[in-house]
């Protein structure tokens, strides 16, 4: 037996209820959102970095990321399937995700090259946060190549780095907000096992990558 046919056995001997619940999770976390969730969490736990701004100015900046990283992603993943590219918008295989991910690399690049060079405008752990997605994406796309590693996990790892970062910039107590996004990460993660989208090691791969990728760019940050 197979990992594949293994991962759609332990599916489908999941209980409708709990395998809906899961469907659902990974719909409201899915990663696709997560970079636009992330910088609103920034923005609670650390409104200090955005002190200087204007509502005006903050407000394009949640609007940039917004068009950046979830709404370019979604049209041209929803133009893939019409052109071909694409079996089913699910991307069931890892080669159907090579185009949409490199697609997606290209929107987070811009984003962070953006806000990158806009000085004193934008606050640090938003610039680490956009960087690690960038990042984030280059790594997935290359792990994407021998495994199909976990996206959903990837993102909600990324969560949890951004929460480290926090916790070690930031005056606030960011104890409690880690925890709750350890919680997070886990429930997201056992959804994809529960639909048997992953393998167990491609879930844990993007956890390591999304932790990992926030606390580098952190790292590149300080050079």
């Amino acid at each position: 037996m197979n990992e594949t046919s293994s991962s759609a056995d332990i599916s489908s001997s999941q209980p409708a209820a709990l395998r809906g619940i899961a469907h659902a999770i990974s719909f409201i976390c899915h990663p696709v959102f997560m970079p636009v969730v992330m910088s609103l969490l920034i923005y609670k736990l650390a409104p200090a970095g955005f002190a200087g701004l204007q509502p005006r100015q903050l407000g394009m900046l949640f609007i940039s990321i917004g068009v950046s990283t979830v709404m370019f992603p979604l049209f041209s993943i929803l133009l893939m399937k019409p052109l071909g590219f694409i079996s089913s918008y699910t991307m069931p295989t890892a080669r159907e995700r090579t185009i949409p991910l490199m697609a997606t690399m290209i929107f987070y690049f811009w984003i962070s090259h953006v806000f990158n060079n806009m000085a004193g405008v934008v606050p640090a752990a938003l610039k680490i946060l956009l960087m690690g997605n960038f990042w984030g994406i280059i790594a997935v796309f290359i792990a994407n190549i021998f495994t199909r590693v976990s996206m959903h996990t990837a993102a909600a790892g990324g969560m949890v780095g951004i929460l480290l970062v926090l916790l070690i910039i930031s005056p606030a107590n960011m104890i409690l907000p880690l925890f709750a996004a350890v919680v997070v990460a886990g429930i997201v993660g056992s959804a994809r096992l529960i639909l048997g989208a992953h393998q167990r090691g491609d879930v844990w791969l993007g956890y390591i990558i999304g932790i990992i990728v926030q606390l580098g760019a952190y790292l590149y940050s300080k050079i």
